[in-house]
């Protein structure tokens, strides 16, 4: 009985002594997983403190766009003066307008009825192509202008440049030329119709009118004065097409169409009188 309690006591001293030099590693695999949980912790603390920085950003900046002046319109910004932005704007504006302008405002339009009754009265569909006849009726443009081109750049836009009048007094001044150009060439009658239709008082003089009546009544009277010039080129040409036809027809030569001679006569007539020079020193005098 004294030799089993002492075997029990050696057991339990031995299980002690175990247990006391294994605490030393289980808490050595413990301290990994709980430096991970710490790392765990800071990186989301980290989060949080980024999160709120975050917001207190974009609370001060939505403070300062609710603190700031409002735009100013540009009618504000024009009659100040004009800024840059603005400016860049209104020359963006003018840019895409650039082709109706020049249509509505310029002789582009009687140059361009005449080449294309030149062309159907020659009986060539494709030739001279379209680029070259708009280069051409372009170039004849921007030589016609040259005149009120200078005006609108005295009158307005060294003006502006130099910031002793603001953007609606450029454009005043600007359109003026233009304006006095066109009722030049514009028809008494063309603008009697504009002028009744959109005009509740009748105007003391031509200058008294605004650009929205003056502007349809050039451009039909450039239509007319375009009309008048194909219809005269054509006589000459369809004098060929009757010559051409008779002679075909009484020789017999009915299958044989007309066209077939009568384009390459019509061409070599026009290229023997010098028909592009004669024409555009005609167009240029009509000015």
């Amino acid at each position: 009985m004294g030799l089993s309690r002492v075997s029990l006591t050696i057991g339990w001293i031995l299980m002690f002594l175990l247990l006391a030099g294994a605490a030393p590693q289980m808490h050595a695999l413990a301290e990994p997983g709980q430096r991970a949980d710490t790392a765990v912790i800071e990186a989301n603390a980290r989060k949080m403190v980024a999160a709120r920085a975050r917001r207190a950003e974009a609370k001060a900046k939505s403070e300062e766009l609710q603190k700031a002046p409002k735009p100013e319109s540009i009618a504000d910004d024009l009659s100040k003066g004009g800024g840059t932005p603005w400016a860049i704007v209104l020359g963006l504006t003018l840019m895409t307008l650039l082709p109706a302008l020049l249509l509505a405002m310029t002789p582009l339009v009687r140059l361009l009825v005449v080449f294309h009754f030149l062309r159907q009265a020659l009986g060539t569909q494709t030739a001279p192509s379209n680029q070259v006849l708009m280069g051409l009726a372009l170039m004849m443009t921007w030589f016609l202008m040259q005149p009120v081109l200078l005006q609108v750049e005295q009158s307005a836009l060294t003006p502006y440049r130099q910031g002793t009048i603001t953007g609606e007094a450029a454009i005043e001044k600007g359109i003026a030329p233009v304006k006095h150009y066109m009722l030049r060439y514009a028809r008494e009658k063309d603008l009697a119709v504009f002028a009744s239709a959109g005009m509740t008082a009748r105007p003391a003089s031509a200058d008294d009118l605004p650009v929205q009546v003056v502007v349809p009544a050039y451009i039909l009277s450039e239509l007319k004065a375009g009309f008048q010039i194909g219809a005269v080129l054509f006589l000459p040409f369809l004098l060929v097409d009757l010559v051409v036809a008779s002679v075909t027809t009484s020789i017999g030569m009915l299958q044989l169409p007309p066209v077939v001679i009568s384009t390459p006569v019509k061409i070599l007539l026009f290229v023997m009188v010098d028909g592009w020079n004669l024409l555009a020193d005609k167009l240029l005098k009509s000015f």
